[in-house]
């Protein structure tokens, strides 16, 4: 690795994940094959939503604004960590650091709003089947979108421009696999204790607010859930929504840990498992508890494919002829 002497004053050097660890080539490859299930999984999600028709529902369309983030968020991490541990360069200039807190921020606080909206949607859906088309119009999806978007911008370049102002008196080395805004304020000698104070609140308005209404959706679901009369509409209302709890579960938990816990700025170890878990296990995880769980993807999938075979057994048929 380039000593801090060699390199630009502006650039961070990013010290990796784990750079102990005494397989760490093992453990890059392993990250980089997660990040090709990622982008694979998340890319046929949104395929296929797009090309079955059935799929063309609001629950799916906001699926597939998921599926995109998911995709967008491990490709602001995995491949500048596999680039600068293969180059043996571990450096990233400032604006490029800037970047890369704005972006994963942005895509984090998006996911958080949106996985809100999607708890409505199921809300409606189990709770007024009747109205739903009235409750989740088109119009409403597109604003949930906009809104989960224009949120997640707006929070992060708020929290990027104020993390990156700081002067930094200590040596620009980040002990992590990305910038993050925590990360950063261990390397100035300001005093910070306000601002943090300030991330711990906004995370309650991103993180706590959107999970309690998920709470407070499931809550009434589930009380519907129990006054059904028919055990196959009961089956079918529950497993429509486990999809969804396991991704919230997925999500939030180390959401809390990393943004709300006393002391995390203290834990950077641990901080690093979590943003690992969160920015790139979980966005493999979402397509396969999405599809392997969910019976309508299952189908399309299957229509897919099998739509697919004649066409191929006609492409073979005329060419025996050529």
């Amino acid at each position: 690795m380039e000593s801090y002497n060699e390199t630009v004053t502006t650039d961070f050097i990013l010290l990796g994940l784990w750079p102990e660890f005494r397989h760490l080539g093992v453990l890059i490859s392993l990250i980089l094959l997660v990040y090709l299930l990622a982008v694979m999984g998340n890319a046929a999600l949104i395929l296929l939503i797009l090309w079955d028709a059935r799929l063309h529902t609001p629950m799916y369309f906001l699926l597939r604004q998921l599926s995109f983030i998911d995709f967008t968020l491990i490709s602001t991490t995995v491949p500048k960590m596999a680039s600068n541990f293969f180059s043996g360069r571990r450096t990233i200039s400032q604006g490029g650091c800037g970047a890369q807190v704005f972006s994963s921020l942005t895509l984090g606080i998006a996911e958080c709003l949106l996985l809100t909206f999607m708890s409505y949607d199921r809300y409606v859906a189990v709770c007024k089947p009747l109205r739903y088309s009235v409750l989740v119009s088109p119009s409403l999806c597109t604003q949930m979108v906009a809104a989960s978007w224009a949120g997640g911008a707006v929070t992060s370049l708020a929290h990027t421009a104020y993390a990156m102002h700081f002067p930094l008196c200590r040596p620009r080395v980040i002990p992590h696999f990305l910038c993050e805004v925590m990360a950063l304020l261990k390397l100035t000698c300001e005093d910070v204790s306000a601002y943090v104070k300030a991330v711990v609140a906004s995370s309650f308005l991103v993180v706590l607010i959107p999970l309690s209404l998920i709470l407070a959706s499931y809550t009434l679901i589930l009380l519907t859930v129990l006054h059904m009369n028919s055990p196959e509409g009961r089956s079918k209302a529950l497993a429509t929504c486990s999809s969804h709890l396991c991704v919230v579960t997925l999500y939030f938990g180390p959401a809390i840990l990393v943004y709300m816990r006393p002391g995390s700025s203290e834990t950077p170890k641990l901080n690093q498992s979590l943003f690992m878990f969160n920015a790139i296990l979980t966005p493999m995880l979402n397509p396969l508890i999405y599809s392997l769980r969910n019976k309508d993807v299952m189908a399309a999938l299957k229509n897919t494919i099998l739509r697919r075979r004649p066409l191929q057994k006609m492409e073979n048929h005329w060419e025996s002829y050529s």
